[in-house]
Order: C-alpha cells, then structure tokens, then sequence
C-alpha cells in the first residue's frame, strides 16, 4: 500500500475501528500526536506500536516535542527547558550553552525515539523578536547564537538517531499575531527579512524536513508562505538550495483558511512544493478524507521513508549509560531554575 501526504491528528490514547480506517486511507502517511493521545509511557509504547504494525510501508509518527509550553510527553520524560533559556546561557556562557543544546536535542529524540515515535518537529529556528506564538521556543533575537544553538541542537537530535524539521521558515519570529489564530502579515521586505532568513540558509543542508509559516509576505508575494512556490520553490529550493522534506504547517490553522477549503488548501500547499501535509484537528482530517474519496494526490514512500527515526541507543542503554542520567538531571534543573 502507497503512503500519502497527509499527516493526520487523531483522538484517544488507543486505535479504534473508525480510525484504523481513517490510517488505512490512500492520502494518509503519517501520524501527529498531541497531549490528548498520551496518558503514560506505557499507554504511548503501545499506541505506536498499533500504529507501526498498521500499514506496510508504515506510518510516519510525529510529535511537538520541542520542551518548555510545547511538550506533549510530560508524565515519564525528561521535562525540556524552552529554548530560550538556551539563549539566555549563550550570551554569558557560550560554550556551555552549546553543549547544553546538544544534550536538550540529544535526550529528547532519544526518548521520544525509544517510545516508538519517529519525528519531533523540531527545531524552532525564528527569531524571538516580538511573535506571540513564537517567543520563548525560539532560542534567541540573534541570527547568528540561534545558528550556533541549533547546530548543536540538530547534532544531538542526528546522534541519538532522529531526523529534523526547522521552522518557521522564512521566520514568524518578528511579527507579533499567532496564525492559529488570524491572518498574519509581514510588510517588510527581503532585505528587511535577511537575519530571519539567516538560520535557514545556514543550515539548509542540515536540516531534513523545513516547516514553512501560514506568514504572508507581501512584499515577496501575497499568499502565505506555505502555499508560495516563490519562497518554497525559488527561494527555498533555488537560491538557498535546500533538498529535504518540505512539511505544511498545520492546514486548519486560521491563517490557512485564505487559501480557501481544506481541500483546496491541501491541493494548493502541494502545487507550491509541500511534500507532506499537516491537519491536525481529527474532524477536519475526516471531513478532508471523505471528500478525497479513495484517491490520494500523490504518493510519498520515499518523503516518509526519509524521515523515519533510527533510534541509536535502546531504552535499557539510556537508563543505564551515567552520561544519559546526568544530562536528564542538567536539562530537569534548567527547566525548573528561574535563573537560567
């Protein structure tokens, strides 16, 4: 069975008739969960084991599991530092906020990777200049610590055995309105947007999967990036170069809904050069399946195949290994330290 574009949320903390069917659809080939699908690590274990036993090719799974207000595995996980702290450190201990962003990236793909989850979408490269959506998960206002945080960042998520996703791109950081919530709208122009775009260049050839922003851009062009073949196609692709997975922010987001449909959305991300496609509210997932029918836009295989997690250290290796043991314990005391 071919997998397809979408990467779809689900409801509960296991499968159920309905949505062994919804997974079995043509157009699916991924899963994203959500805090609404975890209840312990044991629960979490066997809910990715149904869903990797599903379909063959299998699906991709997915998680937001970046750390501070955005970490859907909490009970039984190591609990992450907002980037920001990260940040914070580098202005005045740069060498070891470095090494602390490589245990942060390290040990959360580690974990979430022993549980049977491929992908944190993960890292956020924006800017913390003013967005109300972005702030803290961004590791800091200066293009060039956020570049040197997410290298590390991206090379302990690379050790521990899981693939990347950088977002916003081309940067949501320096506008301050949520795109969950409103249309969003950026006036500057590229030159304007050149320390955005700065993280993004550097570490194009780093990063497997880029996340574009629901952003309009006006002085680049008038729809948002994620549905722009000229930020995905001739800027991202063409002049910065970029090879790997292109994945939808998620399509129910309010600053999607210009694009029109859900379907419409979808067909428009894809045309714009999205490989793969995120919605995430289970209803419209099932509202957008029954309208495709049967039929998927496209087949996937090798987009999914590419970002499947390799887990390099087994369960039993990472409590064992004291070196796994004292980063769990460095990154739980700056996650709870008002300090850092």
């Amino acid at each position: 069975m071919s997998l397809g574009p979408l990467i779809i949320g689900i409801d509960g903390t296991r499968l159920d008739a309905a949505t062994r069917d919804r997974l079995a659809h043509p157009a699916v080939g991924g899963v994203i969960l959500f805090s609404r699908n975890f209840e312990s690590v044991a629960g979490l274990e066997a809910l990715t084991d149904e869903l990797r036993a599903l379909r063959d090719p299998r699906l991709l799974v997915c998680v937001d599991q970046e750390g501070g207000r955005v970490q859907r595995f909490r009970d039984g996980f190591t609990p992450l530092p907002p980037l920001a702290k990260l940040g914070r450190w580098y202005e005045s201990h740069p060498d070891r906020a470095l090494d602390a962003a490589y245990r942060h990236g390290r040990v959360m793909a580690a974990e979430v990777l022993g549980r049977g989850v491929d992908l944190s979408l993960a890292p956020v490269l924006d800017l913390d200049r003013g967005s109300e959506v972005i702030g803290d998960r961004a590791f800091a206002a200066d293009p060039a610590a956020v570049t040197a945080l997410a290298g590390h960042y991206l090379a302990g998520m690379r050790d521990a055995g899981m693939r990347s996703c950088g977002k916003h791109f081309p940067g949501h950081g320096s506008v301050e309105a949520d795109t969950h919530l409103t249309e969003v709208v950026d006036r500057r122009d590229r030159d304007a947007m050149a320390e955005d775009l700065a993280p993004f260049r550097a570490l194009a050839s780093d990063l497997d999967a880029i996340m574009p922003a629901h952003v309009v851009y006006p002085e680049v062009d008038t729809r948002p990036a994620g549905f722009s073949r000229t930020w995905i196609e001739d800027i991202l692709r063409g002049e910065i170069g970029y090879r790997g997975v292109v994945i939808s922010d998620d399509l129910e987001m309010q600053a999607a809904h210009e694009a029109g449909s859900t379907r419409e959305r979808l067909e428009d991300c894809l045309a714009a050069g999205c490989d793969l496609a995120l919605v995430c509210e289970p209803s419209a997932a099932d509202a957008l399946l029954d309208e495709l029918g049967d039929a998927s836009p496209r087949e996937c295989r090798a987009e999914i195949s590419a970002l499947y997690g390799r887990p390099a250290f087994s369960l039993a290796e990472q409590a064992t290994v004291p070196e796994f043991r004292a980063w769990r314990a460095s990154l739980k005391s700056m996650a709870e330290s008002a300090d850092v």
